[in-house]
Parts: structure tokens; sequence; C-alpha cells
């Protein structure tokens, strides 16, 4: 296991994204930490990511799963190379699709917890699963394609 999240070896000038940025001050930094079978990472909302009045907002569900995701495949991609997360060239994804199946609504005051599992990984492709729970309950689940880009 990873026990440095992957967001932490993105490139500085890749680490400005709203959901994972650790150089993005009003971002959410989302941290993924890769098992090497999957990725886990957990989430407190607060107050101001309300959508209804005791829930969380899904359109930022929708973004803790995107980054997590893509932080995932990442990890899993440095491990497919046989290479550490540090070392060159780069490895950096986007997403290809999102697709989220809202399941229950997820309480505001409950932690959340994400886990993603690699379905594929074939060259420049990852298809990944990712649940949300929240007391425990699946509230969200999703698939996404995240696709390797070439850097520059």
């Amino acid at each position: 296991m990873i026990s440095i999240p992957i967001q932490n070896f993105y490139p500085d000038d890749a680490s400005i994204c709203f959901g994972c940025g650790r150089n993005n001050a009003h971002g959410l930094h989302i941290q993924t930490f890769w098992t090497g079978e999957e990725g886990i990472s957990d989430f407190r909302p607060q107050p101001y990511h309300t959508g209804w009045p005791g829930y969380v907002y899904g359109g930022l569900l929708a973004s803790l799963i995107d980054c997590h995701s893509i932080g995932t495949a990442i990890a899993a991609m440095y491990q497919a190379e046989g290479r550490a997360p540090d070392s060159e060239p780069q490895i950096r994804c986007v997403t290809g699709t999102l697709h989220v199946v809202y399941l229950q609504p997820t309480p505001i005051e409950a932690g959340i917890h994400l886990r993603t599992r690699i379905k594929s990984l074939t060259g420049r492709k990852a298809v990944l699963e990712t649940v949300l729970t929240a007391n425990e309950r699946e509230c969200v689940r999703a698939e996404v394609i995240a696709v390797r880009v070439k850097e520059g």
C-alpha cells in the first residue's frame, strides 16, 4: 500500500485541480491511497456542501468520484509498469466518461468513504468501478473511464 496519497506525486503544474490539487487553496484536497488492488479515500463533507437540507450536494459526490477514480487509475498504471509514482515520465490521465448512479441520499453529517477497483487496464485506458458509502451504506456507484494523456 502506498502510504502517501497518489496526488502528492503529481507535478506542481498538475496540482491545481479543484478536486484533488494540493496547490489549490480553495479545493477539496481529495487524497487517494492505493492498496495494490484498489484505491481508497475518505472525505468529510462540510455544512456548505449541502444540496438538500441534511444531504450532500450530488455534484460534489460526482467530483469526489471523478478525482478519486482518476487517482486510482494513475496508481494502477504505475504498478502495471512496475514503476514508483515518483518516476519519470509522469503518468497523467483525464476523465473519458463518468457514469454516476445515485442510489440514495448521502447524509451531510456522515463521513464519506470511497473504494475504487480496476475493471480493466489496457495501455492508455482504465475502466474503474467506484462505490461511495456513508454510514456504511452504499449511496452512489459509478463507472469511470480514465484515459492516459501524453505529457506536454
